[in-house]
């Protein structure tokens, strides 16, 4: 039976430089950095709050296909992957604290029926949002656009 989510995967474009960033910028304790093989590393990164839960920094390469490969690496050059959602406990002043580090943002702190919510991109382009959230009910979405 399955018992939680304890990997998650993040396409990277350079694995030193995500490694750098994930644990310099955004907080995150290194984990696992192991080579194997010729042409594959093995990288996990944690949060210092939620060991539980690694990040894999992973680039597209084999066993994909090169067509995939290619797709991919045209999508993280054009920004366009998804990353991952982190909570936080102050929306507007982490943006700001990782504003000064030079980090990118999409989209500045913005009230939300569910919290407070900012999207930036991580240095390879996939997109973050960063969620300050708060209790909510269906009918705070009423009138909203969102949902």
């Amino acid at each position: 039976m399955i018992t939680n989510v304890s990997l998650v995967s993040v396409w990277v474009q350079d694995l030193d430089e995500s490694l750098a960033f994930y644990t310099d910028v955004l907080g995150f304790t290194p984990q696992d950095d192991i080579t194997l093989g010729e042409d594959f590393r093995w990288v996990t990164v944690t949060h210092p709050s939620q060991p539980e839960l690694s990040l894999h920094l992973t680039t597209p390469s084999k066993p994909l296909s090169d067509e995939l490969i290619a797709a991919m690496q045209r999508a993280q050059r054009d920004g366009g992957l998804p990353g991952v959602g982190l909570q936080v406990d102050d929306c507007r002043r982490t943006v700001e604290e990782l504003r000064a580090k030079g980090v990118e943002f999409l989209q500045e702190a913005q009230e939300r029926p569910y919290g407070v919510e900012a999207l930036m991109r991580d240095n390879s382009g996939n997109w973050m949002v960063l969620v300050e959230p708060r209790e909510f009910t269906p009918e705070d979405f009423e009138g909203s656009g969102i949902g």
